[in-house]
């Protein structure tokens, strides 16, 4: 072939690429609403020649507070290369803000062309990766292991698709390849770990004007844990001695009207750490805080408030040796079309946390992605097809 030749395909490639993510981005799929994004992929994985008994869902909608319409779209592509099977994957689900969109090109840049939405790149644009690696092996015929292909749902709500995964259906990979996030070069290898908390204030209710001293404010309670907490240096950046982690009070509900001492109030929180020890101290250093201050703030009559604090593990943290198998492969991808690798550890939550905790060494790449979750959200072509040139190095086992 000519390198004139090769130019002439490479750019009919990058142009299906192209359409294929603009197509994705225009179906609405927010977290439990995935049914149409999965038939197009169904039908995309039908026209590129892969038989129906190759293709699956599983039931992991089925253990989301959401429920949703479908569980986790799965594929099975036996291999033609005698070496272990890898997973290929990425969430299809959006935030909501995504609904709507109307995605644009404008040179190197995709956006909604509705400047009251998001795009959707997250993570439109790393399941396209992914489908556009498998349609291209199969239209040339290309050698490959055996692969997985996941495109996994509800990621935004909690990464509920990876947590529930029916693994039986991924038949044992060794690797496994996300794709999620900017810029493709950029490999996370690790990423935190996250407990979500609810905290239920009960004060003492009593007329605010008439006999305030007979009420125990729930508001107060919380704002003397708040503040203890704060000076104490257990909320936002938590750095002590040689451990790190985060916490956040995200959001305060209650009261009943101005003229009643507020006698119940809600509060989520969440803490975060690589270190599961140290995140579990977050917790219980925040549960003290709270129950302290409940003990502490009396009425009149001696009576004071309390409080009724519950934790839910959202997932765990991880982190990858450098020199592991898939972090090599993934290094020598990027190599392979001329950009510079670079490893991360991430302080968010990925799909791939839950592949590890599975059992299975997952890294995560980037596809593009900027600024997502907002209506400045940008998709990068270069970078985009950058990703699908990893994609298909990878998906072809050809480092």
């Amino acid at each position: 072939m000519s390198p004139g030749d090769t130019n002439k395909l490479t750019s009919l490639i990058d142009d299906a690429a192209v359409d294929l993510v603009l197509e994705m981005i225009a179906v609405p799929g927010k977290s439990g609403e995935e049914a149409a994004i999965a038939q197009l992929i169904v039908d995309k994985l039908h026209e590129a020649g892969i038989d129906e008994s190759q293709i699956s869902f599983d039931e992991a909608h089925t253990q989301s507070h959401l429920t949703g319409q479908n569980g986790n779209l799965i594929v099975d592509l036996p291999g033609n290369l005698d070496q272990p099977r890898r997973l290929l994957m990425a969430h299809i689900d959006t935030v909501p803000l995504c609904v709507g969109a109307q995605p644009v090109r404008e040179d190197n840049i995709i956006r909604s062309a509705d400047s009251t939405t998001a795009l959707g790149g997250d993570n439109r644009a790393g399941a396209a990766v992914v489908l556009n690696t498998i349609r291209l092996i199969q239209q040339h015929n290309l050698p490959h292991p055996p692969l997985t292909v996941l495109f996994a749902i509800q990621e935004e709500v909690g990464l509920i698709g990876a947590r529930y995964v029916d693994q039986a259906k991924l038949r044992d990979p060794e690797l496994g390849f996300n794709w999620d996030g900017g810029r493709p070069e950029i490999a996370v290898i690790g990423a935190t770990g996250d407990d979500h908390i609810e905290i239920e204030v009960h004060g003492i209710a009593s007329h605010a004007g008439a006999h305030p001293e007979h009420g125990v404010s729930a508001a107060i309670i919380a704002a003397r844990a708040i503040q203890s907490l704060a000076a104490d240096g257990w909320l936002g950046l938590i750095e002590k001695g040689k451990q790190s982690g985060t916490s956040n009070i995200g959001i305060i509900q209650g009261g009943a009207a101005t003229n009643v001492v507020m006698d119940h109030l809600r509060i989520s929180a969440e803490a975060r750490s690589h270190n599961p020890e140290f995140r579990s101290k977050i917790v219980k250093t925040i549960q003290r805080a709270f129950e302290q201050s409940a003990k502490e703030t009396m009425n009149t009559d001696g009576k004071s408030g309390r409080v009724k604090f519950t934790t839910r593990h959202k997932y765990e943290s991880f982190q990858l040796d450098p020199n592991a198998e898939v972090v090599k492969i993934a290094e020598r991808a990027v190599e392979s079309i001329g950009l510079t690798p670079e490893t991360r550890i991430s302080n968010g939550g990925l799909d791939a946390n839950w592949m590890n905790a599975h059992g299975l060494p997952t890294i995560t790449l980037g596809c593009g992605q900027s600024e997502i979750h907002t209506v400045k959200e940008q998709l990068f072509v270069d970078q985009f097809l950058n990703a699908c040139r990893i994609g298909l190095t990878i998906g072809t086992a050809t480092v």
